[in-house]
Parts: structure tokens; sequence; C-alpha cells
């Protein structure tokens, strides 16, 4: 799949397809396409991921996009200020996605699941919630961020703290947990509220400059 991303405030994607190609994009990442282009809404994982996705608000179905003819192509964005990061499963592995930064997959294998927080306390305070996206297999994978990206790559044991709402994607093998701000005066006046998002590596992490605010629903719920 050859692939171009554009614009500097509110980036989209052009995505080329071959005979035979497809991809999947997040419900409402759809802004245009050639007329040769078949689409339809799928669930990735059958019955038991639709059930896993209902919960955790990213929306039941994605949008599949496939086509059997020759110079086609498709302009996909998440309908929110941001940018576009590439996440190469070979190279970087699966990828771990917070509530409306998947915007797109394809490749070979591709397996799309909704996974249950490993710690109890990341599941309940992490921000994040307690269901979270997890692509892998061989492909790529485009996050989307609220504003600019930070990309950080943690050693083994390398810890980083994110405040909440500022996570976008991040290695499978990361793991996640909750660690509290401390102080009464930190809890009431910082903004903080009262946990932050710990990670410890090794593996990749992608944070974005705007917080998304998890208690409202977005209109790119991938």
């Amino acid at each position: 799949m050859r692939y171009s991303i554009s614009g500097e405030i509110a980036q989209s994607v052009r995505l080329e397809f071959e005979p035979g190609e497809f991809v999947w994009c997040s419900k409402g990442g759809l802004m245009a396409l050639t007329p040769g282009i078949q689409w339809n809404l799928r669930v990735p994982g059958g019955l038991g991921g639709a059930v896993r996705r209902s919960l955790s608000g990213e929306g039941v179905a994605l949008t599949y996009l496939q086509t059997e003819s020759e110079s086609q192509h498709a302009l996909l964005a998440a309908n929110a200020p941001g940018h576009l990061e590439v996440w190469d499963l070979e190279n970087d592995g699966p990828v771990t996605t917070t509530r409306g930064s998947f915007l797109c997959a394809w490749g070979d294998d591709l397996d799309i699941t909704v996974t249950v927080a490993r710690r109890a306390g990341a599941a309940l305070f992490g921000g994040a919630g307690l269901f979270l996206q997890t692509v892998s297999g061989k492909g790529t994978v485009l996050v989307h961020a609220s504003g600019d990206f930070s990309e950080h790559r943690l050693a083994a044991q390398e810890q980083m703290l994110v405040s909440t709402g500022n996570l976008a994607a991040f290695s499978s093998d990361v793991d996640y947990d909750i660690q509290g701000v401390g102080g009464c005066r930190k809890i009431l006046f910082s903004g903080e509220g009262l946990f932050m998002t710990r990670l410890s590596g090794p593996g990749r992490v992608l944070l974005q400059t705007l917080k998304r605010q998890f208690g409202t629903t977005t209109t790119n719920a991938g």
C-alpha cells in the first residue's frame, strides 16, 4: 500500500490501492474514495470482539475498504486537529492505542483486538479505561495524536510518568500502570487529578501534546 500524509493543522492520509489490497479504518475516518473501492462495516474478532469493543468506547465496528480495481485511492482523516504517525508492526511490534488514537491499519495477518488493561489500578484510574485496542501482525498502523507527537524509546526498566490524556499509543510490551501524584495541594490545584500514568519499558511510546478528554464522545472512535 502506498500512502502520503499531508496537512499541518489536521493531517490526512491518501492511500493508493493495488488490486486485492484492503485497509481497516476508524469509523468516521473515511473522507473520500474513488468509485472502484468497496467499503462496509466489519467487526474484528467476531461476536466476542463486538462485546469488548462496545465496552471500550471505540465503537463496535470498523470501516473496511477493499478493491479489485486498479488506480484507486482513498482519503482518511481523524476529524480532529492533530498529526499522524506511522507505526511499523514488524519493526516496532504490536501497538496499543488509547481511545481515539487509531486511524487505520493495513498489511498481512492483522489482528485487531480489544484487550483488558493488565493492572486494576490502571484500568480504573489510568484515564484510558479498562479496555485498550491492540493491533498486531505484519503491516502498518497510522496513529493520530491531538496536537503534536512526542516520541520516546524506553529502555528496559526505564520509567516515564505521563499526564492523563496525553498518552496516544505505546508498544504492547510496555507496562501500563498508575502512580498517585501525592500531596493535597497537588491533588487540588495541579490539574492532574489523583493519578498519573506510569509507563515502564522497554518499548516505543507516543505522547500527544493536547490532552484528549476521554469522558466525551469523539467523532473518530476507531
